[in-house]
């Protein structure tokens, strides 16, 4: 039998030139920015609950809420984006999108708080089957040495969608109150405009047109779990990066909005800003990870990141003995307080109070060590996973993720009652996260991993 010649792949172009990538990019953009647009006008509002009771504060269930979905659909939505093409699968959530926009804006415009979680729930499941495609599309649209920098630029530009995502929700909340469902229009706009822009994406060849449908991809596809099982490094990372965004559950956002509104009694812009740091800081460390990861995955980035996210946490959770004030928002309020003295600086105290100062600074410091953290982490999964399993890692990936954020917002429900009860301030909750992450800094090891020797030669089809 004469053999099959296939023609030659076209090689895939520079990173910088490739009209596909940046579409991909201006997508996932303009979705994140309106998950967490959404998603933080939630929590704020559950935070305003909260004002007179500590207790009644139901950021916990908000977190559940959005979780299930990735728990429910993302090893499916794993299957999805290994049996069709990517773009598909990105193109028809884009679409699914604009309707839970619509739903977004008569939730609001009838201020239930059951029917705001219910569009929640539906925005988290519309976000679950984009994951898998969203990040299983980059390592057939890019060369695999441009892998770390395509994912810091992906990881960057997602967390400045959340850094404009939460300073937005914070500042229509105070400007609409009670007309919140006309601010969601804009959500409908973007939402369209992000449809518009995934369809500019490069399509991608189906990883395996054959695959037929496992129940257990509901969850992870029983041959995913052999792989994981054979494979240590990759099982060793999936539990730490699930542990990672346990504890970021617990802290971002809604320790932060209670650190805002409850104990410092800022409005709801003034923390969307303080939330708002830590995005500049995720943003900052994704680009520095990256250009330092220089085609390997780099294991001093990664011990690096923990330890100063302790760190950070640490000093955010640090006392002051005032109940309406932490050790750094003093600090912030001595040193502004010397500073708006000065010709010219006087006018920023105005805008950002001098009490916000410090802690703005370590959230953003907090941010550039979970960027560098998470970039090399995921560049890990990429490149290590089997081609015909990439999406279906990632999918097991998004999952075993979400269930350390769904479990977040139990500890978070939990912890902030024990806090309430010891009449402990709501910048424990940093301390009780500090101590999560202790025994992860102290016991993983990770190890470095070249990614020169590999070559990308998929063919991408227009």
């Amino acid at each position: 039998m004469a053999e099959t010649i296939r023609p030659q792949a076209e090689p895939l172009p520079e990173l910088t030139r490739d009209r596909s990538f940046w579409a991909m990019t201006v997508t996932q953009f303009l979705g994140a920015f309106n998950d967490n647009l959404f998603k933080q006008l939630v929590l704020l509002f559950c935070v305003d609950l909260a004002l007179q009771d500590r207790s009644q504060n139901l950021q916990g269930v908000a977190t559940v809420v959005f979780s299930a979905p990735f728990i429910l659909f993302s090893g499916f939505g794993g299957f999805l984006s290994d049996r069709n093409s990517k773009k598909t699968i990105v193109v028809l959530c884009k679409v699914a999108e604009i309707v839970v926009m619509f739903l977004g804006v008569l939730a609001f415009k009838l201020g239930s708080l059951p029917v705001l979680m219910t569009v929640l729930f539906l925005m988290g499941s519309q976000s679950a089957f984009f994951g898998p495609a969203k990040y299983g599309i980059l390592p057939e649209m890019v060369r695999e040495r441009d892998l770390p920098r395509a994912n810091g630029i992906i990881l960057m530009t997602t967390f400045l969608a959340i850094i404009f995502g939460f300073a937005i929700a914070g500042y229509i909340k105070e400007v609409f109150q009670a007309n919140l469902w006309m601010a969601c229009l804009t959500c409908i706009a973007i939402a369209a405009l992000g449809t518009g822009t995934s369809l500019l994406i490069r399509r991608t060849p189906v990883a395996q047109p054959g695959l037929r449908f496992d129940p257990s991809a509901l969850l992870v596809n029983r041959h995913t779990i052999r792989l994981l099982r054979r494979d240590r490094d990759l099982l060793v990372v999936l539990i730490v990066y699930s542990l990672f965004w346990f504890i970021a559950g617990v802290i971002y956002p809604p320790a932060i909005n209670d650190l805002g509104k409850l104990q410092l009694r800022v409005g709801d812009s003034l923390t969307g800003q303080l939330a708002a740091c830590t995005g500049v800081g995720i943003a900052i460390g994704c680009v520095a990870a990256g250009r330092l990861s220089r085609g390997r995955v780099r294991a001093d980035l990664i011990r690096w990141g923990l330890w100063g996210m302790f760190v950070c946490l640490v000093l955010l959770a640090w006392p002051s003995g005032r109940p309406d004030a932490t050790l750094l928002s003093q600090a912030g309020a001595r040193v502004g307080g010397w500073l708006s003295e000065l010709p010219g600086l006087g006018r920023v105290a105005q805008v950002v109070p001098p009490n916000l100062w410090g802690p703005g600074a370590a959230l953003i410091a907090m941010g550039t060590f979970a960027g560098v953290f998470s970039v090399p982490m995921q560049v890990f999964l990429q490149a290590q996973a089997p081609e015909e399993q990439k999406g279906r890692i990632i999918g097991a990936m998004n999952l075993v993720n979400w269930v350390g954020i769904a479990l977040s917002g139990v500890f978070y429900s939990l912890a902030n009652l024990v806090l309430t009860r010891l009449d402990i301030p709501p910048n424990g909750m940093f301390g009780a996260a500090a101590l999560l992450l202790l025994p992860v800094a102290f016991l993983y090891q990770p190890r470095d991993v070249d990614l020169s020797h590999l070559t990308h030669s998929a063919p991408a089809t227009r």
